[in-house]
């Protein structure tokens, strides 16, 4: 889905807003998270800083008469998405406004274009998600006579790729792209956990929410099967490499501590849905992987692969195989060799070690992928992300916050100069 949130009020598809106001009689509420009692916005442990929704229970669900669409800031191939707030503060005990997005579905163009099982998966998959990363579903109902919807958070900062185009190299630096690629390792490797392989990662799909944190976003094109869970054996670290703990006591008091802890054998859980296989040829022409540009089955290794394109356009700020048409650019995912651009400087330590992981990811193999045998575990190791705490990155400073402003004011243009992504079958 791209975002464009430069539209105006104007932008707002009219005939959709007074065919969906209509409509609050003949609703059919279906499932919805949300009620028609109290809501408070209160702090999580994921987010200090940052305000959430709680509320009570309520057999009466939300449906669109509760909803008021200001405008569009969105569409896609099989919806668009509208910035909304709630129709009456009544229901809420904070004064200020509580924006969502909401993506309005026509079920009989998404039917005409065969697409339903599209709308179905990520509508299974959002209900299935709870995680930082990741978007909440607030509520899912009917609008009639023919559409159907689903309010999610609404992320005021735009996306990654606007975001990109912003810098002034059009580049992040290293610890912007390790910050960034280890929020949205940590959100691939929950979706696997849960059987779903993404296949629609880029910068596009990135959402940064209000305090800096990324969303993923758009979960039509995923795939979902059942999740296989191992605990591997992993060998215990080389004695050189122990860490030393300050302390004001005499070191020879934590010799033997040390070797029990050297010989001790560690275990690693591993979750990939590594029964998933398809032969769609699905995702956007840049970011598809050798297997799905060459028409064979294809399974979870095209995120890491999707990965590896989303570090590179990170760090030089254009894709590595890109080419003047989409078939020349699938033509060279498949044939052309990996190349970092030259320069007369030696890369940094930093570049280095995010260029080998690069190349390990853009595996034309995936076979032989980093996170083919043992998913995410492998990819968070690697050197690149060294020093990096996984389990407190929510509670981390983002490189970039967004400057308070109107709400949907700071996204750019920039997100639309690439061609949209695509199915065939």
């Amino acid at each position: 889905m791209l975002i464009d949130m430069s539209l105006d009020q104007s932008d707002c598809d009219t005939a959709i807003n007074s065919s969906y106001q209509s409509s609050s009689l003949s609703s059919n509420g279906r499932c919805s998270s949300l009620s028609r009692s109290s809501l408070d916005t209160t702090t999580t442990p994921f987010s200090p800083a940052n305000t959430h929704l709680s509320f009570q229970t309520s057999s009466e669900t939300l449906g669109p008469s509760d909803f008021r669409l200001l405008r569009r800031i969105g569409r896609g191939d099989i919806g668009t998405v509208y910035l909304c707030r709630l129709h009456s503060q009544q229901f809420m005990t904070s004064a200020a406004p509580m924006f969502f997005a909401m993506k309005v579905m026509d079920k009989r163009e998404v039917e005409r274009k065969k697409k339903l099982g599209r709308a179905e998966t990520e509508r299974r998959v959002l209900k299935s998600l709870c995680h930082p990363f990741l978007p909440t579903l607030y509520a899912d109902f009917e609008a009639q006579p023919h559409y159907s919807c689903v309010v999610m958070e609404f992320c005021s900062g735009g996306d990654l790729l606007s975001l990109r185009h912003r810098q002034p190299t059009k580049r992040f630096s290293i610890s912007a792209v390790r910050f960034y690629a280890a929020e949205v390792l940590m959100a691939l490797e929950y979706l696997h956990l849960l059987g779903v392989v993404y296949r629609d990662l880029k910068p596009e799909n990135v959402l940064l929410r209000e305090d800096g944190h990324i969303m993923l976003s758009d979960f039509d094109l995923s795939l979902q099967s059942n999740v296989v869970v191992s605990m591997q054996k992993q060998s215990p670290p080389e004695p050189s490499t122990s860490e030393k703990v300050p302390s004001c006591f005499p070191s020879f008091l934590f010799r033997r501590k040390k070797r029990c802890l050297s010989a001790s054998i560690r275990q690693k859980l591993m979750a990939e849905p590594v029964e998933a296989r398809s032969t769609s040829f699905v995702g956007t022409h840049e970011y598809v992987a050798p297997e799905v540009a060459a028409g064979k089955s294809h399974g979870a290794a095209v995120d890491w692969w999707a990965l590896g394109i989303f570090l590179y356009e990170l760090l030089y700020g254009s894709t590595p195989f890109v080419g003047e048409t989409n078939r020349s650019t699938i033509k060279n995912i498949v044939k052309q060799p990996l190349t970092f651009p030259s320069s007369l400087d030696v890369p940094a330590t930093g570049e280095q070690k995010a260029r080998h992981l690069i190349s390990l990811l853009l595996e034309k193999d995936p076979s032989r992928r980093l996170g083919t045998a043992n998913g995410s575990t492998d990819v968070k190791e690697h050197p690149f992300f060294s020093g990096v705490n996984f389990a407190l990155l929510r509670s981390q400073k983002p490189p970039f916050v967004p400057a308070a402003s109107s709400v949907g004011s700071n996204r750019s243009k920039s997100s639309s100069q690439r061609s949209s992504k695509f199915e065939y079958f």
